[in-house]
């Protein structure tokens, strides 16, 4: 996996390199500015793009400008978003009408080595990653006639954990139940989001736009 870093904290971005040089992902180049990673983009064809929200000059969302930017010119690069900050709006914005290959993360998560690494790998392979945080701040600000309603409160869970980009078996694991039990609320899922058959990755990334959707933008 050959990756891009964006960020203006040179300490942040070579420790970054290292930790990620460390489980085999290769950082082909670094950008501390959003002109210099669309231009980096171009030139390397990374696999993801790691991009800090907050970028020189103005220090407030011309990363995330950036990243947007990055998604609409280069459809295949994962693009995942660090902030240092909960801004759930940021990640509605990010987000926009397809979370494939997109990631959402607090900064503080890069210290959570083995989830980070897996959020960075998921980004690659075209899933979706939101911060726990973020999620839960969203499902605080739930809007009327939410279609999550249809859900059980054990399928809500699930649905919050296949937000954070977490496989069948880590969902199992964290709410304690054998994975054929996850693969059934998923199906039920699916059905009660009335997610027509598709390729099960496929419906996972419209079930979280589902999810983020029923949510208000802030």
């Amino acid at each position: 996996m050959r990756v891009i870093l964006a960020d203006d904290s040179t300490l942040f971005r070579e420790g970054l390199a290292r930790i990620l040089a460390e489980r085999g992902i290769e950082v082909v180049a670094q950008a501390t500015t959003a002109p210099e990673l669309l231009e980096m983009a171009a030139s390397f064809t990374p696999d993801v793009a790691i991009i800090d929200v907050r970028m020189p000059p103005t220090q407030t969302t011309e990363g995330l400008q950036a990243a947007i930017e990055l998604r609409r010119v280069r459809a295949g690069i994962g693009v995942l978003v660090l902030s240092q900050h909960v801004e759930t709006a940021y990640a509605m914005q990010l987000l926009g009408d397809d979370a494939s290959g997109v990631g959402y993360l607090l900064k503080d998560r890069v210290d959570q080595l083995d989830e980070f690494i897996e959020a960075v790998r998921c980004v690659g392979r075209g899933g979706s990653v939101i911060d726990p945080a973020v999620v839960s701040r969203l499902m605080r600000r739930q809007r009327e006639d939410n279609p999550l309603d249809r859900l059980t409160s054990r399928e809500l869970d699930v649905l919050a954990l296949v937000a954070e980009g977490r496989s069948n078996s880590a969902i199992g694991d964290s709410l304690n139940v054998a994975e054929r039990t996850v693969q059934t609320h998923v199906a039920s899922i699916f059905m009660k989001l009335d997610l027509q058959p598709d390729e099960d990755d496929h419906r996972r990334i419209l079930a979280v736009l589902a999810y983020l959707r029923a949510m208000p933008n802030r």
